[in-house]
């Protein structure tokens, strides 16, 4: 079979310096509308593989992660309370969704404990959950970090999930948050 490789290059050579400029352009259109086709309806590739690991099945979005050595919503609770506003860690960490973007996806929070959560962006807007994952576990890949979080931001995040007028209007001061910019989740089946 190894022998067959070299000939079968050969003859690749060959076939291709035969392809005429006009077929090489056709093929390239063709490529070209295969990757259009492959975006969502929003333009963004939403990046998602099933894996599976042990017992458990995965979704993959964005860069592939896996489970190894993700710290437990606990543990990651206690680095973000050594944390001040403007540092910032790459870690990896295992939680509870609490609740996600009602719009498209773009945002969730994760679960740190009964008092305390962590706001979970999309690096780039790279990729996007799905809207139906809330109270499933996910493991989360990234960069942590502490933020102030603007009345305006506060206001424009209770709005994409759902909550009501009375509730936008409740919202007075800037609040620190514990955030965290994701290039990589697994969600756990």
């Amino acid at each position: 079979m190894l022998r067959s490789i070299p000939n079968f290059l050969t003859f690749a050579v060959i076939t291709l310096n035969k392809v005429k400029m006009k077929n090489l352009i056709k093929f390239c259109a063709v490529v070209l509308l295969v990757f259009i086709g492959c975006k969502n309806e929003k333009g963004i590739k939403n990046i998602k593989q099933e894996v599976r690991l042990e017992k458990h099945s995965f979704d993959s979005f964005g860069v592939k992660i896996t489970k190894d050595a993700a710290l437990n919503s606990d543990e990651m609770l206690t680095m973000f309370n050594a944390m001040k506003a403007g540092d910032t860690i790459n870690v990896k960490f295992a939680s509870r969704v609490k609740e996600v973007c009602s719009k498209k996806g773009c945002w969730m929070k994760l679960s740190l404990d009964d008092n305390s959560e962590a706001m979970v962006r999309f690096k780039d807007y790279g990729f996007f959950m799905p809207k139906n994952i809330a109270n499933k576990e996910v493991i989360v890949h990234g960069k942590a970090f502490v933020a102030e979080v603007s009345i305006e931001d506060q206001r424009h995040y209770a709005e994409d999930a759902g909550k009501s007028k009375e509730a936008l209007i409740a919202i007075i001061e800037v609040e620190k948050t514990l955030s965290f910019e994701a290039d990589g989740v697994l969600l756990i089946e």
